[in-house]
This record gives C-alpha cells, structure tokens and sequence, in this order.
C-alpha cells in the first residue's frame, strides 16, 4: 500500500459508510412520515371521537406538540404526511417487512401494537382513498429517494406523470431541486411530445443536478428527525461566521434600542426554509430589523430576497401595535462595501425619516464592514 492507496482507501471507506448512515436516515423518516400519514387517515375515518376535532384536528395536533420538544409536528407537515400516504398505499407491506413484531412489542404499548399490526395488514382496497398503485416497487423507491422526494411527488395526482418522474429521478439520481426543476420545465410534457424520448432524457440527465449524502443529512426534515439544532444545516464560510459574530455585537453597543432576537432565523415559505442572519427588535421604532449579509458582489435579487423577508416578517410576525419591519443588507466586493437598505412597506414619511436616525448610518455600517473584510 503507498500513500496513494491509503488515501483513496479512507475516502472510499468514507463515501460508502456516509450514504449508508444517509440512506438509512432517509428510510427511517420516510417511513415515520408514512405511518403518520396512515394514523391520521385511520383516526379520519375510525377515530372514536374523531367528531369533536373535525378540521381542527391537524391544529390540535399541533398545539399538542408543541410543547413535547419534538420538531417539525405541525399542521402543513401533517397534511403533507397525510397526503403522502395517500398517494402511496402499497408502502405498507414494505414497513411490515422491515420492522420486526419483536420490535414494536419491546418499544410500544400493546394498543399500538394492535393497531400498528392491523393497519400493516389490512388490505389496500379496504380504503376509498387509494389511487392506482405506482409502477415501481415500494423497496426501490425507499432505498433510492428520500422523504422530501417523496413529499414532491405526492403533489402530482395523475400516478402516470408521477411514476415518470419517480424513475427519471432514480435513473438520473436527481436532487430535490432538480426535481422540482424538471417539474416545473414540464419535462413529462415535453416527454410526451418528444420523437426521441431516450435522447431527450440523456440531455436532462447530462444537465441535472445530482443528489449526495451531504444533500441528504442537510435536508430540514432530517434535522428535525435527528432533534439537532437549526445551525445544523446552515453552513458558513469563515469570512461570514467572523463578520456575523461581530456584527451582532457592534449593533448591539450602538446603544440605539436593538434588541438580539434571534440569529440564522429560520422560516418557512411553502415548502422551502429560508435563514436570515440576525434579527432584532428595535424598542424605540418599536419595529423588526432584519439583517442579511452576502460575502459577494451586489446583485439585484438580493434586495428582492430582502423584501420576501420583510413581508413575511409583515404578515407572520408582526403585532398591531409594531410598526413595519425594516432590513438592513450588507454586501461585499473585493474590499468595496454596498450597503442598501430595504424599506418595502414603510409608507408612512415620518417613521421612514426616524428610521434614519435611529439606525446606524450608512458610513458607520461600510466602516465596521471595511475593517472586518480588512
């Protein structure tokens, strides 16, 4: 063995065992999801006192969880489990193969057992719910997509476009944001109408982005599976980690009012999380101020990035008695500082004139960034 072979031999050792613990990850949390799914579906149409939840049973459920300390149980993730279940019944036998009765009568109550043994048997077209079976084999589509794949492709009701996208996404190893670009460029459509389909999808596969374990272990679902912390899957390159930990201090000790409120806050649009850097609460504009900063050179999506947040912030966040949230984006460019700010939504002329003084300047905010880039 030379130094060549050692190397290659403990990253292929590595890659192997990453995507294994990956794969095995991704298994776990899709067949949760699943069963999720299928106790709500249960209680929907079997429940006992199913009547006196109705359509506030998913918000019960939510409110119930939430002081439980576990992550991600709220209402859009229960209609996404339920309908991921919907959309693939003939998961079931696959589950009852993989977890053994021994386990459940270690782990669980007898009536989970009882139910969980029932509703693992109980034939598929007990259900009314159940559309046509997908064309490929529950132990394929489990070992080669993750949860949030599958959370996608639940969306598509016609079992024909989806099962396309289920094998090209396999075929083609597609990450999440390739499948959902080739959703969108109507890629089963253009299919259709295509003379040389095989040609075609060799060009979408040579162009596609490909998923790794990496993609897998940084999806939010598996950090809220895992119970780690949302900085978990933001990750920062030195340069911003440095600026960002003094940029929360030097705002700080402007002694203008900012209140720290959070830091990488994380929120969800649709079904996409999107972090801002820092957040405050300023006593004196009685406002949020949101802040951004791009280790790059300015670019015009950035203020709309901006904006998205401001208005989340608006809608979502906001009390009646706050006044507009405000944002602060910093950009950078070889030593050079931009500094913008976004005041979507401030229509009121005086409080845009008391946001000027009471937040920092533009000079001081360009200073502290030009003696931290150095």
């Amino acid at each position: 063995m030379n130094f060549t072979t050692l190397f290659e031999n403990i990253r292929t050792i590595h890659e192997t065992l990453q995507s294994s613990v990956s794969k095995a990850i991704n298994i776990s949390i899709t067949i949760r999801n699943w069963m999720i799914g299928c106790f709500l579906v249960e209680f929907e149409q079997n429940g006992e006192d199913r009547a006196a939840y109705g359509e506030k049973l998913l918000k019960k459920l939510e409110e119930r969880f939430s002081g439980s300390g576990i992550k991600g149980m709220n209402e859009r993730r229960f209609r996404e489990y339920r309908q991921f279940y919907s959309s693939y019944p003939n998961i079931r036998g696959f589950i009852k193969e993989i977890i053994p009765d021994e386990a459940i009568r270690r782990l669980a109550t007898a009536e989970f057992e009882s139910t969980f043994r029932r509703l693992m048997t109980a034939g598929l077209e007990s259900s009314d719910i159940l559309p046509e079976k997908p064309h490929l084999a529950p132990r394929n589509l489990l070992s080669k997509l993750s949860y949030t794949h599958f959370a996608v492709l639940s969306r598509i009701s016609d079992s024909l476009k989806r099962a396309f996208y289920e094998m090209e996404c396999i075929k083609g190893n597609w990450s999440i944001t390739e499948l959902e670009r080739q959703i969108g460029s109507l890629y089963f459509e253009r299919s259709g109408l295509s003379k040389d389909k095989k040609k075609l999808s060799e060009l979408v596969n040579q162009k596609a982005v490909q998923l790794t374990p990496k993609d897998l272990i940084n999806d939010p679902i598996s950090v809220e599976f895992l119970g780690l912390s949302d900085r978990a899957i933001v990750t920062e390159t030195d340069l911003e980690q440095a600026i960002l930990d003094h940029l929360q201090m030097f705002l700080l000790e402007l002694g203008h009012g900012f209140c720290f409120e959070a830091r990488q806050k994380r929120i969800l649009i649709d079904d996409e999380y999107y972090f801002i850097d820092l957040v405050f609460y300023h006593r004196i504009l009685k406002c949020h101020v949101l802040v951004d900063l791009k280790t790059e050179k300015f670019r015009h999506g950035h203020v709309g990035q901006m904006n998205t947040y401001i208005e989340f912030f608006r809608n979502e966040v906001m009390q009646e008695s706050d006044n507009p949230p405000v944002g602060i984006l910093l950009c950078t460019d070889k030593g050079k500082t931009l500094v913008r700010y976004a005041t979507a939504g401030m229509e009121k002329s005086i409080f845009v004139n008391k946001y000027l003084v009471e937040l920092p300047s533009r000079e001081d905010l360009e200073k502290y960034l030009g003696s931290e880039i150095g």
